[in-house]
């Protein structure tokens, strides 16, 4: 309970961080996105109803933050990222077994591509309100330079959310889901 309570801390932390960093010029003004990390190593390490609980504060957090209403209409309906956290980290929770031989590959490329989902569904929420469609290359690159950052981070942060689960003595059961 205690490796619970500091991830959720540490997505508390990573959401304001992700807010005082700036966007990269240099990958065509991409944002840099921690708390996915954070939240989709959660999903390999926690027991499901822990990993909804994690999902459900960063979707939260993340809802408190991009909910728009703009002259009347709702742009991002409260809720969404709740949603699509819970179903993203629903997914890497069904990958577990990897994760417990030792197996991070698959889950840091999916930690960038579930990371880029995340963009591209708040993009697509926008703009099917706003009826225009437009894919430009820039649009692209603010959607897939999160994935490819998160992507490069991922190790490095599974390998310290790794030890932190060690320095809290938290242990799992990939077989079960359940704490041993």
């Amino acid at each position: 309970m205690i490796f619970f309570a500091c991830l959720l801390l540490l997505v508390l932390v990573a959401q304001i961080t992700e807010l005082l960093i700036p966007a990269l010029p240099w990958l065509y003004n991409a944002h840099v996105y921690i708390v996915p990390v954070i939240v989709f190593y959660g999903a390999m390490a926690l027991p499901f109803p822990l990993m909804l609980a994690l999902a459900l504060f960063a979707g939260v957090l993340l809802d408190a933050l991009t909910v728009q209403v703009i002259g009347g209409k709702v742009e991002i309906s409260a809720g969404s990222s709740i949603l699509l956290y819970g179903v993203l980290a629903g997914i890497m929770h069904g990958l577990r077994p990897l994760f417990a031989r030792g197996h991070w590959e698959v889950h840091c490329i999916l930690s960038g591509v579930f990371t880029s989902l995340i963009v591209l569904a708040q993009y697509l929420m926008i703009t099917f309100r706003r009826g225009s469609l437009v894919f430009t290359p820039e649009i692209w690159w603010q959607i897939a330079g999160p994935g490819l950052i998160a992507m490069a981070i991922a190790p490095v942060f599974f390998w310290g959310l790794q030890w932190l689960s060690r320095m809290t003595a938290y242990s799992y059961s990939p077989e079960r889901g359940q704490l041993e």
